[in-house]
């Protein structure tokens, strides 16, 4: 009878069904994938926000602000440009990654994403640690990708300086959660946005003429 009626000669309805039974379950699973990833980073974003560290709030309130606008990459940047050859290409490379990471961070990934900042009043974030709380999207946190994209851009050309600027990138991203502004999974987000951009800025720069490299 499948034979006669024309759908068992090619099985195509069926195995039409069949792919699209599994397209559903594989969406199912990856739904609740990524809800089980929300509740986890809301868990942790709680965790932090309810652990007293009095001697650390300032600290890292103080670095967060430093972090505005990558005022502290920019700061570090002028330092290493002082000294001519690697430090200053090295300033140059770094800044280029910022460029990169900014742009994808602020035009791009926020618009695309639109996640709602967190509530911090919720979570009872005490207010000795708290910074003024941005209006732009939180995913990807734009603080840890240009933090990190200028550790990994300076650092590539001075290696001397890479590790003391990825521990600086790495607590600028903790700091973002510690005062409430993002997500633990925004700034794992930011931090692969850095390296990427870091990656990019890098590849764009070799294919400048090497007069026009600064």
């Amino acid at each position: 009878m499948r034979a006669a009626d024309g759908h068992g000669a090619t099985g195509a309805p069926d195995d039409e069904a069949g792919g699209a039974r599994r397209a559903g379950s594989v969406g199912a699973i990856v739904a609740a994938a990524l809800r089980d990833l929300r509740s986890i980073d809301g868990a942790v974003y709680a965790a932090v926000a309810t652990t007293p560290t009095p001697t650390l709030d300032t600290a890292l309130r103080r670095l967060s602000r430093a972090a505005d606008h990558s005022k502290l990459s920019l700061g570090i940047a002028a330092g290493l440009a002082v000294f001519p050859g690697r430090p200053r290409q090295a300033a140059c490379a770094g800044l280029g990654a910022v460029a990169v990471a900014s742009a994808s961070a602020n035009l791009l990934a926020k618009r695309l994403v639109r996640r709602r900042r967190p509530d911090r009043e919720a979570a009872r974030v005490t207010v000795a640690r708290q910074v003024p709380m941005p209006a732009s999207a939180s995913f990807p946190s734009g603080h840890t990708a240009s933090a990190v994209a200028f550790a990994i851009g300076a650092g590539t050309v001075l290696p001397g300086a890479l590790l003391p600027l990825w521990s600086l990138a790495s607590a600028v991203a903790y700091s973002r959660v510690h005062t409430g502004v993002h997500y633990p999974g925004d700034v794992t987000a930011g931090a692969a946005l850095g390296v990427a951009s870091a990656v990019t800025a890098r590849r764009l720069r070799r294919c400048l003429p090497r007069g026009e490299r600064c």
